[in-house]
């Protein structure tokens, strides 16, 4: 292999492998929570654009909301009714059987102080879970491998972005971006053979170092994603996020066979965009429709590889949308919106608390009630078993909705 294309292989995105460096952290995890944690999947879904919440988790029976949304507010006869308040948009009933059995979560009012509406901004805030004012480099992801989960698993890689470039959460950690694992490890057995005289010269050369470093790594991850492609019986669905889909469910199948090793235990996807300034329901409502059947059909594989109960599925949105629709009958930039979290170890039901239409801020949007780090520290303490503390800089109170 010629250098001019071992450099060229890494400049793609999807073949991208970061290093960190990671220590063993939080000594508290119990025995039993650190011999688990290593072998669980947490699947992140986002929401790009900032998804409408509240035409997605509907308070139907609010009459506020419907005077607030006179043309796009959806009527209780349209709705999956969930309670005598609240309803789903009836493009998501794939989702109802996770809801009647008890495995899917809704967490309403989540956000932050001080919000800010910018959508590269506020997912920078999600991603690294800091403060409104706060700028970090690193996602809150790599920052729980730091805390300890690292340390308990040789993984395969610590996680895999299908269908976002940028690492995300994920920066800092050892992560691989990618549209399918076959793709991926079809590039990756471009980066064998390096000859010898090339190694020999990276010798005393730090950036040749750090770029041998990284095609040994990408290796390494490409031979744990390299099993048999397994054969579902579940039905994905057509389009991007189908595929998107169905690539997950591949990189959870290439762990069965790996012996010693964690597998891959963050995988993420990306569903978009959610920005619905005008016409927004059509558009929302077939973004929804995808969402629900790629998560039903997620489900279904997870079932059949044996890996529900070990997988975690949470959605995240840069923001949600402002309670009253706009003159083009849309949405524009808002602040708290619910969020789904799903799977077999889901305590399913309501938490946080619905949003207050008639207690809106000055920006005319409404408050929040679960803090977006909630989230985060749940997934720290009662997922991995690594100190919350540590993931999201600073001290949140965990939520309820995992039985671990």
């Amino acid at each position: 292999m010629q250098r001019r294309d071992f450099v060229s292989l890494f400049s793609s995105a999807s073949a991208a492998a970061l290093l960190g460096a990671h220590a063993p952290g939080w000594a508290q995890a119990s025995a039993r929570r650190a011999a688990s944690a290593a072998d669980r999947n947490l699947i992140l879904v986002e929401l790009k654009g900032g998804n409408d919440g509240l035409n997605t988790v509907v308070p139907y029976a609010d009459s506020r909301y419907h005077a607030l949304r006179p043309v796009i507010g959806l009527k209780p006869e349209e709705l999956i009714r969930l309670d005598a308040q609240t309803g789903l948009h009836a493009a998501l009933s794939p989702l109802l059987p996770l809801w009647e059995k008890g495995e899917l979560g809704i967490v309403q009012g989540v956000g932050y102080p001080q919000p800010n509406l910018s959508h590269f901004r506020s997912i920078e805030i999600w991603d690294t879970a800091s403060r409104s004012g706060e700028y970090l480099q690193e996602g809150w992801v790599a920052r729980g491998m730091k805390a300890g989960l690292a340390g308990r698993s040789s993984f395969t890689t610590e996680g895999v972005l299908i269908g976002r470039n940028d690492l995300g959460p994920l920066a800092g950690a050892r992560a691989i971006s990618l549209n399918n694992p076959e793709a991926f490890v079809n590039q990756s057995r471009l980066a064998q053979g390096l000859d010898d005289a090339f190694v020999a010269r990276g010798k005393g050369n730090p950036a040749l170092q750090h770029l041998l470093q990284v095609e040994s790594d990408v290796n390494q991850a490409a031979q744990g994603l390299r099993a048999e492609r397994y054969s579902f019986s579940t039905q994905f669905p057509a389009g991007a996020f189908g595929n998107g889909v169905r690539a997950a469910a591949q990189v959870v199948a290439s762990q069965k066979d790996q012996e010693g090793k964690g597998g891959v235990p963050v995988i993420t996807l990306t569903l978009g965009s959610f920005d619905t300034h005008q016409n927004q329901l059509a558009t929302h409502a077939n973004l929804l429709r995808q969402l629900a059947e790629g998560l039903a059909a997620l489900k279904g594989a997870l079932t059949e590889l044996g890996a529900w109960e070990r997988t975690l599925l949470m959605t995240f949105s840069e923001f949600g949308r402002r309670a009253a629709q706009n003159s083009s009958n849309g949405t524009d930039h808002g602040t708290a919106a619910p969020h789904f979290v799903a799977g077999g170890a889901v305590r399913g039901g309501f938490y946080g608390q619905a949003p207050d239409l008639d207690r809106l801020d000055s920006t005319q949007n409404t408050g929040y009630s679960t803090d977006f780090r909630q989230l985060y520290a749940s997934v720290a303490k009662d997922w991995w078993g690594v100190n919350p503390d540590s993931v999201t800089g600073g001290r949140f109170e965990p939520l309820k909705f995992l039985a671990t």
